[in-house]
């Protein structure tokens, strides 16, 4: 998805605890650097989950661990000073499990979820996030 905001801006969307309330999670307990544990809430659904950040590169990538050995990469191509590219990538599903086409499915539809709400967020300053009923 192309986000029409300098790289910067949409990595530390992420990475800044202040700021991803905005768009995905409604809290995020720390800022996200390699080798740092972070636990991420839901306050609507009375949820939490933990990531294990693997690796950091400033306004081009985050890599984190989650769930049950799921790993997201994601990546940011700046085009230019007003455009970027972000890429989201999940691994980790079991091939085998009779529902995996299921989670595929119901695991890209968040992601393109997420997405919407970061650029409402950068490109609007609207808070979209939490507004998708299923």
């Amino acid at each position: 998805m192309t986000i029409l905001k300098p790289a910067n801006e949409v990595f530390e969307a992420f990475v800044d605890p202040a700021k991803i309330g905005n768009f995905w999670f409604s809290s995020s307990s720390e800022r996200w650097e390699k080798g740092k544990t972070i636990t991420l809430r839901y306050e609507e659904y009375n949820a939490q989950g933990v990531i294990e950040v693997e690796e950091i590169e400033i306004n081009k990538k985050i890599v984190f661990q989650w769930g049950d050995g799921h790993t997201v990469t994601i990546t940011l191509d700046e085009l230019d000073d007003s455009r970027t590219i972000i890429e989201v990538k999940e691994v980790g599903f079991n091939e085998k499990d009779d529902e995996v086409i299921n989670q595929l499915l119901d695991n890209k539809e968040g992601w393109v979820y997420m997405l919407t709400c970061l650029k409402g967020y950068l490109e609007y300053g609207v808070n979209l996030r939490a507004a998708l009923v299923k």
